[in-house]
């Protein structure tokens, strides 16, 4: 007999120090498409709703698809438009044999902290304890007890960069196949420590996450569990269960659980690694100034602070005020988000100049305010092309309008939709090389490596004091347990 599969996406990372709520307007222009419009998307692109299409062809099953909507890390997202998601995945749910999802794990709504752990919780009391759910999850997920009740597996990314969406996604699905034909009976056992931040915030380059996945690969070799997960968790969510876990799957779960507490421990024993180093502001640019005029290829700088991957509102100017301010020539920069003013730039036309108060404008305590620049509109797009790079897959993505602004020697990129830089299709579509570049500014953490780290000359990482800075007791906990490290001495 055929077996109906329900396959849905709903993604977000939710910061909730961010002052800017996410509504169904921030899903819309980002990725939002429902029922029919979803195996157009996605089906034959190296993403992870393309590797649960090839799935539903491969084991037979008939798959029903009602939403994949997914938005930009920013704020708490609207109970509204939450609601609405579930209620169309909850009215998908009638006669499925099994459910496979692509969740973030760290999403917090206006009334729940824990939104996926609430969404899994509305649908296994739909469907029953019978029916098998799958979830794939990023690896920065924020895993909780309830979401462990309520899921028969948890896979997180094994990458970071995120690389691995497609190959976890086709590693749930098989795991939904066992499950249907009654070859496994998987069950979540979580496991966590009083730790806020560790894990190198999750890098898969370094030691300890490197350790971790290997013995997460010994152990499901040697059959001890069916799935051994590792989540960095996220530190810009002030909810009860932050920080890093480990989620077990397991036939059994106590012996899930003993295995997920073991690696645990070693979590906490390497609670205080960090390979992540900062370079002063002004060391940074004096470096790029240095090597500018022999460059062949570009130096970049990196903005932690200002990364619209951890819910940072991407408009934070400290960076580009220094890179004016150096004079520095033949820059890339990628981006400010900025609606108003790529606006002010469209109505002054392609080939004219415009004076901008350009980004600053969401809070300017954090990371510097407004910036007064005049420079030459070169290009405006609208937004949208089909993303190559490693973390692309060949989807679409939207940026919505999107300008190149000259100023001096710097190429400046101002997108009304927020977004890291991830991609190079985010500098070519408006008409730059980043190949060719001098210096490359980037506002993101860690996945601009998947990309842009195989064609610089160096990696320069600043922290200009915007949102997701990384001094933690600057952050106005309230909710998480504690005592806690490292705010806490434990």
């Amino acid at each position: 007999m055929t077996k109906c599969v329900l396959v849905a996406e709903f993604m977000h990372e939710t910061n909730t120090f961010s002052v800017q709520v996410t509504d169904e307007d921030a899903f819309r222009n980002s990725c939002c498409y429902l029922d029919d419009e979803v195996p157009g998307a996605f089906a034959g692109t190296r993403t992870s709703m393309g590797a649960a299409f090839e799935a539903v062809q491969k084991f037979g099953w008939r798959a029903v698809h009602p939403i994949v909507a997914s938005a930009n890390p920013s704020g708490r997202v609207t109970d509204a438009f939450f609601d609405a998601v579930s209620e169309r995945i909850l009215n998908a749910c009638n006669g499925v044999d099994g459910i496979l999802l692509h969740l973030h794990g760290s999403m917090s709504t206006q009334s729940h902290d824990d939104g996926e752990g609430e969404l899994l919780a509305r649908i296994r009391s739909r469907v029953g304890v019978d029916i098998p759910i799958i979830a794939v999850l990023d690896l920065h997920a924020t895993v909780t007890q309830k979401m462990a009740d309520n899921a028969n597996s948890l896979i997180s990314y094994r990458t970071y960069p995120h690389i691995d969406q497609y190959e976890r996604t086709w590693q749930a699905a098989e795991l939904l196949e066992k499950a249907l034909s009654k070859r496994a009976t998987p069950q979540v056992a979580v496991a966590r420590r009083p730790i806020l931040y560790a894990l190198d915030g999750g890098r898969t380059t370094s030691p300890p996450m490197m350790e971790l996945l290997r013995r997460g690969d010994q152990i499901e070799a040697e059959g001890r569990a069916l799935v051994v997960s590792i989540q960095a968790g996220f530190s810009s969510a002030d909810v009860q269960d932050i920080g890093p876990s480990i989620a077990v799957t397991g036939n059994d779960r106590s012996s899930a659980q003993a295995i997920a507490d073991e690696l645990m421990d070693y979590v906490w024993d390497q609670r205080k690694f960090s390979s992540i180093h900062f370079t002063p502001l002004d060391e940074a640019i004096a470096r790029a100034k240095s090597g500018e005029a022999d460059a062949t290829k570009p130096l970049i700088i990196a903005d932690y602070s200002d990364n619209p991957g951890s819910g940072a509102y991407g408009d934070a100017t400290n960076l580009l005020k220094a890179v004016l301010d150096a004079d520095l020539q033949n820059v890339g920069f990628h981006a400010i988000c900025d609606p108003e003013a790529v606006l002010r730039a469209q109505a002054a036309g392609v080939g004219n100049r415009v004076t901008l108060q350009l980004g600053g404008k969401v809070d300017p305590t954090m990371g510097g305010g407004p910036l007064e620049v005049t420079g030459h509109v070169v290009a405006i797009t609208d937004g949208s092309f089909i993303a190559y790079g490693p973390m692309g897959g060949g989807a679409r993505r939207n940026y919505g309008l999107s300008l190149l602004l000259r100023v001096g020697g710097v190429e400046i990129i101002v997108i009304s939709h927020n977004g890291q830089a991830t991609d190079p299709g985010q500098f070519t579509s408006l008409g730059v090389d980043p190949t060719r570049k001098s210096t490359l500014i980037v506002k993101s953490m860690q996945h601009f490596r998947a990309a842009f780290e195989p064609i610089a000359r160096e990696v320069l990482e600043v922290d200009t004091g915007a949102l997701s800075t990384r001094n933690f007791r600057e952050r106005p906990y309230k909710k998480v347990r504690r005592p806690i490290w490292p705010l806490d001495e434990i």
